[in-house]
């Protein structure tokens, strides 16, 4: 593997007192996955290089196949698995979420897997090698897992601030994304693990997602969210796609001919398989014409005996379905070959290398975006620190759905800096954040007194008879999708929960409850909620009623039972008859809180008012920022309780250092009073590791901003149509996302695309071209001196962009077209060489259905952010050529 250093940028020692029990999260008892069908997979796993002939190898495999065997690859065999054919040697692969860490198969309380920084954190670093590093420690992870296929990178753009997901994707430019997201790719299948890129394409919200039209105009669609895909697709060659939920320009996106067809097969030529989202398939012949070969998961609602009858139909043409079943094959030859090896259950795998890069990547994505009085980095033997926040002993690691998993360990905030720190550490945390109550798994017991709670299940909807099985789930989050002992239960179940649950104070406290289907919950026998018939939905992921709760008076260390009743019929009814089906997931949440015991604003300001430096770290958390929904406002949660306490905190001590953990721009009304803001993202299990180091100076922060900061969310281009209404959401602001909004109607952003500081300076020479003229197929060499000026060593980001001074269409101010990160020790100058080809000049001509580059003159523009250009030099274009990909 590569070493860590050239990575690093040449960047200073790690610290190695990772604590791996530092703030441990629970495993469920068995690791391995529901019993399902499927063929055994191998293992050990052998990093072997890929033959280029794995197509070749599919089109003999598929010579010797019947009709049926063809049929049954274009769906999956489970949840998480393709179908095997052992007499003909095809095993079975195995997929595995996600972008940010190999989750495994059970998706709460799973197998413990390296939990890394989320999408837009590895986007901070603006780092290649980094990514690619990344990718390669992912392969290991997936294989860990028993996984072939990882679900990931997702590159879907940020198009308004409350995107769900913004925190899973990288950026709001396609050029910084698709960079980022083919080194990414490389670096998984280098070690033999298909990426899977996604979510193809037009899913920049999550609002409706399987059901929202995304009317995107031919030019954006190409120029924005198409890019990163294209990128990806000509310089790393994924070897697989996902199609995304969302409807483009009134098609379905797994059966849109555009899209999938003529775009991805027709012009970029894309040799691998595209796979459907979950449950995102919506046709039979028209999905498989378009070029969706595989469904995701196991369904008989659209493929199967379906596809015989569109072929003797005539709708479907045995070249479809030959098509697809091969580009199946492929995908199995080029992860899995003929090995039918049983499969082993999942492990764990956690390897000090993988700790390292993980707080590495940590280090350079952390974002520093103001530092007035050089209050950073702050000297350990002789400052007093407070640390204040909802987040500060909190592991805000990453966010919701399915990016989400079971980590090794984490690291929290203020752990990680008293063990750096000289001087005693004082600690309030200031408010509350809480979207729904804490998860009460830390004061649950199930029946035999151990943590969790007991689940008795049944076969059929009813509670009849003796239970079928029964198990113990140490989490309290019980939605059961994917988790459900089907084999026992058959596909209508019943289950009854019990959990015994003990505070630590008496008082009144709050329990909470929300079901998926019918629940009832019981506390010490008695009926308390009675969601049998809920109507009200929440914004649970995969769906459920909004969040009940129950005040109880409870004594201390005396337990309380909770039981719960529960089946897997569909709710709301109505859903029932919309969806065609009765029955679908199951499963309840339980959270639990004590009634807080002090005034938490007025203690943070006791703890500020003492030390020399206060650290406030707020934020967000994976409950208000995930996939399933949007955010609702910018505005940091809850009811400004947040805002009022950084106020209440610099007012008490000016030298305040706000950390702010969100995967998406938040409103700061106060960033004009407070000194210091550094922007932590989510950064996975070496979070508070990766902080400490950056705010006593053990690191230098390098991270640059991948998406625009606004001053508020009416000064963001999709304001006026997001999320739209009816069904539909027209990208009206076109090509004019991000900072090209920003700069076009010249609207002052509070942080700019690409902004970020460190402890030292850099000064920039002025920039040389090798050539003023740009050919079709030539390049020009950009040279550029950057010297570190200052008293630290440290890393520099430098962006390149160009401008089209006079274009027949409309264009930018400018566009980023290439990014280099370099490391330079104090007083130490380097000349950075950046090549430019054609696509640095080029945009979607609707007209010619080609890229163009225009005759005429166009400025290359150098500096550290889209908002600070320091020098500008010239080139031409002499004649106008184009191109198709």
């Amino acid at each position: 593997m590569t070493s860590l250093s050239s990575i690093a940028v040449r960047g200073g020692p790690f610290e190695r007192d990772i604590d791996p029990n530092a703030s441990p999260s629970e495993s469920i008892d068995s690791n391995t996955t529901p019993d399902t069908e499927f063929s055994p997979m191998g293992s050990p796993f052998q990093e072997v290089a890929v033959p280029k002939n794995k197509r070749f190898l599919a089109k003999k495999k598929l010579a010797s196949l019947t009709q049926e065997e063809k049929i049954s690859l274009l769906t999956a065999a489970d949840f998480w698995r393709t179908k095997s054919i052992p007499e003909k040697n095809i095993p079975a692969v195995k997929t595995s979420d996600g972008p940010n860490g190999a989750r495994g198969g059970i998706f709460v309380g799973g197998t413990k897997a390296a939990l890394f920084p989320c999408g837009i954190s590895l986007a901070a670093t603006w780092n290649k090698a980094l990514l690619r590093e990344v990718g390669r420690h992912l392969a290991e992870e997936a294989k860990a897992r028993q996984a072939n296929i990882l679900l990931a990178p997702t590159v879907c753009m940020h198009r308004h601030p409350l995107g769900g997901r913004n925190f899973e994707s990288f950026s709001e430019d396609p050029l910084l994304t698709g960079k980022l997201a083919a080194q990414y790719i490389k670096g998984l299948q280098e070690n033999g693990v298909a990426a899977t890129i996604k979510h193809f394409v037009g899913n920049e919200q999550e609002t409706n997602r399987l059901t929202v039209n995304s009317v995107i105009a031919e030019r954006p669609l190409r120029e924005i969210y198409l890019r990163p895909f294209e990128i990806a697709v000509r310089e790393a060659k994924p070897w697989a796609v996902m199609s995304s939920y969302n409807l483009v320009n009134g098609v379905h996106a797994d059966m849109n001919t555009h899209t999938l067809k003529e775009v991805l097969r027709d012009e970029w030529k894309f040799d691998g398989a595209v796979i459907s989202d979950w449950g995102g398939v919506n046709s039979t012949a028209e999905s498989i014409k378009a070029g969706c070969d595989i469904e995701f998961p196991h369904s008989k609602k659209w493929r199967y005996e379906n596809v015989i009858e569109a072929l003797n139909k005539g709708e479907l043409s045995q070249a479809d379905i030959d098509r697809a079943a091969e580009n199946v094959l492929t995908l199995v030859e080029r992860t899995k070959g003929s090995d039918l090896t049983p499969e082993t259950a999942e492990k764990e795998d956690d390897r000090e290398e993988t700790r390292e890069l993980i707080r590495e990547a940590g280090i350079q994505g952390l974002t520093l975006l103001k530092n007035e009085g050089s209050i950073l980095p702050i000297n350990p033997k002789t400052t007093k620190v407070a640390v204040i926040g909802p987040n500060a002993n909190r592991a805000i690691a990453g966010g919701g759905g399915s990016a989400s998993l079971n980590p090794y360990y984490t690291t929290l905030p203020l752990e990680s800096i008293r063990k750096v720190a000289e001087k005693p550490v004082t600690y309030a945390q200031g408010c509350h954040i809480y979207k729904w109550l804490p998860v009460a798994s830390p004061y649950c017991s199930d029946k035999t007194g151990k943590p969790g709670v007991t689940i008795e299940w049944f076969k059929g909807d009813k509670f009849k008879g003796e239970p079928v099985t029964i198990q113990r789930r140490t989490n309290t989050d019980l939605f059961l999708w994917d988790s459900a002992p089907l084999a026992q239960t058959g596909p209508e179940w019943s289950a009854v929960a019990t959990t015994y649950l003990t505070p630590k104070h008496s008082g009144k406290h709050t329990i909470s409850y929300m079901s998926v289907g019918p629940g009832k919950l019981y506390i010490n026998g008695k009926l308390s909620l009675d969601l049998w018939d809920w109507t009200e939905e929440g914004e649970a992921m995969f769906d459920g009623s909004v969040d009940y709760l129950v005040e109880v008076e409870m004594d201390a260390n005396r337990p309380v039972e909770l039981r719960i009743e529960m089946t897997n019929e569909l709710r709301p009814l109505t859903k029932q008859k919309q969806m065609g089906m009765t029955h679908r997931y199951g499963g309840c949440r339980i959270g639990f809180k004590e009634e807080d015991q002090v005034d938490y604003l007025q203690e943070a300001i006791d703890a500020a008012s003492a030390a020399d430096v206060a650290i406030v770290v707020v934020g967000l958390d994976a409950e208000w920022e995930s996939e399933g929904y949007d955010r609702q406002t910018m505005d940091l949660p809850y009811n400004g309780s947040q805002d009022r306490l950084v106020e209440a905190v610099v007012k008490a001590n000016p030298n305040t250092v706000i950390v702010n953990q969100s995967g998406s721009p938040v409103t700061m009304p106060w960033a004009d009073r407070v000194p210091t803001i550094l922007q932590a993202w989510y950064q996975g299990q070496e979070a508070g590791n990766a902080l400490a180091d950056v705010l006593f100076g053990l690191r230098n922060p390098s991270g640059k901003l991948p998406c625009t900061f606004p001053k508020r969310l009416e000064d963001t281009p999709a304001y006026h149509n997001w999320p739209g209404e009816n069904l539909e959401v027209i990208y009206g602001e076109g090509i004019y996302i991000g900072y090209r909004h920003y700069d076009r109607s010249k609207i002052a952003p509070l942080f700019p695309f690409g902004h970020g500081l460190s402890y030292t300076s850099f000064e920039y020479g002025r920039p040389s071209l090798s050539s003023r003229v740009l050919t079709q197929n030539g390049v020009i060499e950009l040279c550029v001196a950057i010297t570190n000026v200052g008293e630290y060593d440290g890393a520099e980001t430098v962006q390149v962009y160009v401008r089209d001074e006079k274009s027949r269409l409309p264009r930018p101010e400018k566009e980023l077209v290439a990014f280099e990160k370099l490391q330079l020790e104090k007083s130490e100058t380097r000349h950075l060489r950046i090549e430019l080809d054609k696509y640095a000049v080029g945009y979607y001509d609707t007209e010619r259905k080609a890229w163009v580059a225009e005759e005429g003159r166009f400025l290359v523009l150098v500096g550290p952010s889209s908002g600070d250009i320091k020098y500008s030099v010239p080139f031409e274009v002499k004649q106008t050529f184009t191109w198709i990909f």
